[in-house]
């Protein structure tokens, strides 16, 4: 084996031990607590035994029926993620208002990845106002959203992925991009609806 071709690997294989060893672990439960990772959350039976399961958490000093909207309307094609825009909504600005021809949304409705915005993942239930619930049909991925109280004003806004990874499957790249990019975009995602729903003035009343 020539020198470079072993200093490639051998860099490879350190790179791989330092993100198995401290960056998954971290990246898995940003801004969770040890309480929230082991809460049951719906839509856990969804898969079983995920390849990746993560848990992440932020506090919104806001009401829930602030909060839940913005959720509601997310998606390509929609309000967008509240994330990095070019890499996630084809460039186009994230909404920055509640939009009301958004915010009905049924079970089967297709919560947009592409481009056309047919295809991504399914509202599989939803509790207003406390959760919704997302996944491919399959089995294989599920993403919910909770929101939980924390005091009198403020709450807990709780995501958790759950992804079967399967290596032979067309879903493998985007099993890849979760892995590795999911949690750049989950915690912009996260920090948007914060940012947006304590903007939002308390008695304004929202659509939906």
């Amino acid at each position: 084996m020539k020198r470079s071709t072993l200093l490639i690997a051998s860099s490879l294989f350190v790179l791989g031990l330092v993100y198995r060893t401290f960056l998954r672990p971290w990246q898995l439960r940003w801004g969770a607590t040890d309480d929230e990772i082991k809460r049951p959350m719906p839509g856990d039976e969804i898969v079983r035994q995920p390849s990746f399961n993560a848990t992440r958490a932020v506090t919104i000093h806001a009401p829930a029926a602030q909060i839940y909207p913005w959720i509601v309307q997310m998606g390509v094609t929609r309000a967008g993620w509240y994330s990095y825009d070019l890499l996630d909504n084809l460039g186009r600005p994230s909404a920055e208002v509640l939009l009301p021809e958004q915010q009905n949304r049924h079970i089967g409705d297709v919560i947009p990845l592409s481009p056309d915005g047919k295809q991504g993942l399914y509202v599989k239930d939803f509790r207003k106002n406390e959760w919704m619930l997302w996944w491919d049909q399959k089995g294989d991925t599920s993403w919910v959203w909770g929101i939980y109280s924390e005091g009198e004003a403020d709450m807990r806004l709780v995501t958790r992925i759950r992804v079967k990874y399967r290596l032979f499957s067309p879903a493998i790249f985007f099993n890849l991009l979760v892995e590795f990019g999911d949690l750049v975009m989950m915690r912009k995602c996260m920090l948007g609806i914060k940012r947006r729903a304590e903007a939002l003035p308390r008695t304004k009343p929202l659509a939906g």
